[in-house]
């Protein structure tokens, strides 16, 4: 079992009182002590009810996110990890930089040792966009050409 100390920054956790953010909110993201950071291990998010605006037309885009990363020292708290993604309902901004801000926040509240973000938009207009986006360490920059190259469709 955690200790307290180990819940340090966790407030979200069991809060039935927290209100869901009506604008992008990085702050809202919270981070627990990994407590096994000697094994090498993956962390997944399906995320399938993602909403961000048109930049352009305001119209709402809908995605199913995929975030995967392997931890360092701290690690995201799923709630929080909610909220967030919930902040983005009425963010405008295109696919690809949804994708690459959610990247770089969790970067910067992480440090992880490599992590992806994909998008799954839903088709408008008869186009469906999938942007990735990955970033590693030093130790893991084969991990980051591997994964990019074999996130390109093979059609």
């Amino acid at each position: 079992m955690r200790t307290s100390n180990e819940l340090d920054g966790v407030t979200l956790l069991g809060d039935t009182h927290v209100k869901y953010p009506d604008q992008y909110t990085p702050e809202v993201l919270e981070a627990f002590v990994n407590k096994h950071p000697g094994n090498e291990y993956l962390v997944t998010f399906t995320c399938p009810e993602f909403t961000s605006l048109c930049p352009k037309t305001g119209q709402p885009d809908f995605a199913k996110i995929l975030i995967s990363y392997i931890p360092r020292e701290r690690m995201v708290e799923s709630k929080s990890l909610k909220l967030y993604l919930f902040s983005f309902r009425n963010h405008g901004d295109f696919h690809e930089d949804c994708v690459n801000i959610i990247m770089k926040d969790l970067i910067r509240l992480m440090d992880p040792k490599y992590i992806e973000v994909k998008g799954i938009f839903t088709p408008r207009g008869g186009i469906a966009i999938h942007p990735f986006a990955n970033w590693g360490d030093d130790e893991h920059q084969g991990l980051v050409k591997s994964r990019l190259l074999a996130s390109f469709p093979n059609e």
